[in-house]
């Protein structure tokens, strides 16, 4: 079960330099998860620059080059599907937690858009396709710029040299 989706990011955001990165297992899926990051962007004025990798494995290096080339977000999308073998939870931890290590490392959000699903139906369910539930593309490019634009209203806090 799932809670309430966030409200989608209306907030101008040409100004934010964004990657896309997305694997290449399961094309109909992933056709679906870039178009709802391609809406998305367009929505927010973004120009994103695109690229593909092989599969989901091979995101967190490819984020990571993102990230080290100055881009301000890393929106990534990948499918991966239960199968018969352990493969599946080595990679979706891999992967998430290259991810996860990728943004706190670099200070680059990055928007998480890997489904972890049980079969294809499910994935297709929430690629953004007509008649999907879901359009898991759009909320992981809205959560990287959000995240960027509300890091950009942060302040920066100068802290003490010494302990009080």
């Amino acid at each position: 079960m799932t809670g309430p989706r966030p409200e989608e990011l209306r907030e101008d955001a040409s100004d934010v330099s964004v990657a896309i990165i997305g694997a290449s297992w399961h094309p109909d899926v992933m056709e679906g998860l870039l178009a709802g990051a391609l809406r998305a962007a367009e929505r927010c004025g973004v120009e994103p620059f695109v690229t593909r990798v092989p599969g989901a494995f091979e995101l967190p290096v490819a984020a990571r080059r993102a990230a080290d080339s100055g881009f301000e977000a890393v929106v990534v999308l990948g499918a991966v599907i239960r199968g018969g073998t352990p493969h599946f939870d080595y990679v979706c931890s891999s992967v998430s937690s290259g991810l996860m290590r990728v943004s706190v490392s670099t200070g680059v959000p990055v928007g998480f858009g890997v489904l972890t699903c049980d079969d294809v139906e499910q994935a297709l369910d929430r690629a953004g396709l007509p008649g999907s539930s879901g359009d898991k593309g759009a909320e992981a490019f809205d959560a990287g710029v959000a995240t960027v634009l509300g890091l950009r209203r942060m302040p920066r806090v100068q802290r003490s040299a010494g302990f009080s």
